[in-house]
């Protein structure tokens, strides 16, 4: 058997063998040139880029929160500031168990039960990845005790943070307001007005009263500094810093002696006190009691005291001086006087024969005076100082709502003052359009005659009510009330006045005005509705008391007080300027269920007045007076 032996053709193997060695050289020659252009592209060509992202896991970015700017009285007198202090910050989507969590952290803090039922409550009005305050105002040793153990607490923090204080507590919290944490509202607010980016870091924004109305100024714009971190996100240095800007201070044109006694003058009482510069239109007192505690509300109001102001039956939260609508009762009578001066529908000589009663012509009903058996011959000037209801119905129906709402409407009511915070109401200055609108119904005479007297539909808020007395002491001049006396810029110190206001004079003629307020001067004399409150005044006041119906009473009925509930009697409205020929001060006070204006709401204008003309300080507060009998204003 023969055997074949095949012979291998090297040349060929060498040849593929060279093939493949080249294939795969270029591959990897490939390889190699395709990671230096990429490395090309991103050392130089997208350095920047890269280098940006490298800084940005290096460094962050963190806005610093600028100081609020403070709120003082006319005088200096601090209203409004901001204090450091240490606060235990939880952050709820970063926890497990945050019951558990609270528990443990309680054995570190002290963590009252108000404590937690505030962080419910703001858990329940926020987003689960906001760090929200469980503790504040935490002590240096409270802030050591949990610094050793804070590698335990994923998601908890201690920080340092501005806090907002009222030192005056619940002095004019009213017109001073409250910041209130930032809700989705807020911020929604701030970004249609394109003031976002400015609240980066800030947790909280004025709710009420000033702090609301003058948040642009007050808040300052926010700065930032660019922070170095570690691996863990830990600040290890601040590289760059750019400083805030604080917010301004505000110097008001209230005292916060005059107010003080304004308030402890109501004692107990519900009610509300205007007090204006009528030369300047400069709110001097603003009062709305019951008040409250505006530091309640700073770290976040706790579910039972929210309860407790928002469910009373007192409603310590409602500001009555803008927001508490009541008919203004007889003090409208010198208004209504004017009209009749002014129209040509009455002369100070013109006297009525009062029966204590005004009938309709061909209608038999009668409206009662408030004086069974009326006041006799009764001109203008008595029909203001004895607050006759007959001459005003006989009045009313001869002015008719036409010209009635025409000549009232120019002294403000029915419409908002213009002040400078938020949350007025306008009232309500009824007319024909009106109630057709409202009721689908036509105006009858009756309604004209109750209107007459200041009832009815008449509604006014005591801010209105003080301003109509304003423009009456300074002789028929407009001046817009307002709050706010001047800004001090917090980068230069300088002081701001507000933006002048321009005034505005009401074409009423000047005699006509001195026939009404000649007799508001004697409405506080022997034989006034007022002549008990100022008994002894050594300045001479112009004044008029009124009555506001809380419950209709029936023409043929006899109102009692001592029969009626408390919350259902008469309010007690009172109207006044003084010096009379010289006024320096206007005001306007209304007490809820008081009964009668000259006794219940008079003496509250005397003891302001006093102080703010004699510096006179006032005996304590006397003690709610039982009301009176009757009806007299």
């Amino acid at each position: 058997m023969r055997h074949r032996t095949e012979l291998k053709d090297h040349q060929r193997e060498l040849y593929y063998f060279r093939v493949r060695l080249a294939i795969g050289a270029a591959f990897v020659l490939f390889l190699f040139f395709t990671l230096i252009a990429r490395f090309f592209y991103i050392q130089v060509i997208q350095h920047e880029y890269y280098h940006t992202l490298a800084e940005n896991n290096r460094i962050s970015v963190v806005p610093v929160v600028p100081s609020r700017g403070l709120i003082l009285d006319r005088n200096g007198v601090v209203m409004a500031h901001n204090y450091s202090a240490y606060t235990l910050e939880v952050t709820p989507g970063k926890i497990k168990d945050l019951e558990k969590t609270i528990n443990e952290l309680a054995a570190l803090v002290e963590i009252t039960p108000k404590d937690r039922r505030r962080f419910k409550k703001l858990m329940e009005e926020s987003h689960n990845f906001e760090s929200l305050p469980l503790r504040t105002r935490l002590n240096d040793v409270e802030v050591a005790r949990f610094a050793v153990n804070r590698y335990r607490f994923p998601g908890v923090e201690i920080k340092a943070r501005l806090f907002r204080n009222y030192p005056q507590g619940g002095l004019a919290s009213h017109a001073i307001g409250y910041i209130g944490r930032l809700n989705d509202d807020d911020l929604e607010q701030l970004d249609e007005a394109g003031e976002l980016s400015n609240y980066r870091g800030s947790d909280h924004i004025g709710k009420s009263g000033i702090e609301q109305s003058y948040e642009k100024a007050l808040h300052g714009i926010t700065g930032v500094q660019r922070v170095e971190t570690d691996a863990a996100g830990r600040a290890v240095r601040i590289l760059s810093r750019t400083a805030p800007v604080s917010g301004n201070n505000l110097y008001l044109s209230l005292d916060s002696k005059l107010q003080k006694i304004a308030e402890n003058a109501f004692g107990e009482r519900r009610g509300a006190l205007v007090a204006i510069d009528p030369k300047t239109g400069e709110i001097l007192a603003l009062v709305s009691q019951p008040t409250f505690d505006p530091n309640l509300f700073v770290d976040g109001i706790d579910s039972l005291n929210w309860d407790l102001l928002n469910n009373s039956p007192d409603k310590p939260l409602t500001d009555r001086a803008l927001r508490g609508q009541y008919p203004p009762g007889s003090t409208f009578k010198p208004f209504m006087a004017l009209a009749g001066l002014e129209y040509n529908k009455r002369t100070p000589s013109y006297a009525i024969s009062d029966p204590g009663y005004f009938m309709l012509p061909g209608n038999s009903h009668h409206y009662r005076d408030w004086k069974p058996g009326g006041h006799g011959s009764v001109d203008l000037h008595k029909s203001i100082v004895v607050s006759c209801d007959t001459y005003y119905y006989s009045l009313a129906n001869d002015l008719g709502p036409d010209n009635i709402f025409k000549f009232i409407s120019q002294f403000g009511f029915g419409k908002k003052t213009g002040i400078d915070i938020e949350g007025e109401l306008t009232g309500l200055l009824p007319s024909r359009e009106w109630k057709q609108k409202r009721y689908k119904q036509k105006w009858y005479a009756g309604d004209t005659v109750s209107v007459g007297i200041g009832q009815g539909y008449n509604l006014a808020t005591p801010l209105q009510l003080a301003f109509a007395t304003s423009i009456l002491a300074d002789n028929g001049t407009v001046i817009r009330p307002h709050l706010v006396r001047a800004i001090q810029d917090s980068t230069t110190n300088q002081m701001r006045p507000v933006a002048k206001i321009t005034p505005r004079q009401l074409p009423i003629k000047a005699e006509n005005l001195e026939l009404v307020r000649s007799a508001m001067i004697d409405v506080t004399k022997p034989g006034g509705t007022a002549a008990g409150a100022f008994i002894n005044a050594p300045y001479a006041t112009a004044a008029k008391t009124g009555t506001a119906q809380v419950i209709g009473i029936k023409q043929t009925e006899k109102y009692v007080a001592s029969r009626v509930a408390e919350r259902y009697r008469d309010h007690a409205v009172f109207i006044a300027y003084a010096p009379a020929e010289d006024p320096k001060i206007a005001l306007a006070v209304l007490v809820e269920n008081g009964g009668h204006g000259g006794s219940a709401a008079g003496p509250i204008a005397r003891q302001v007045m006093d102080y703010w003309l004699l510096g006179k300080l006032p005996p304590e507060p006397v003690a709610k007076e039982k009301p009176e009998e009757g009806n007299n204003d």
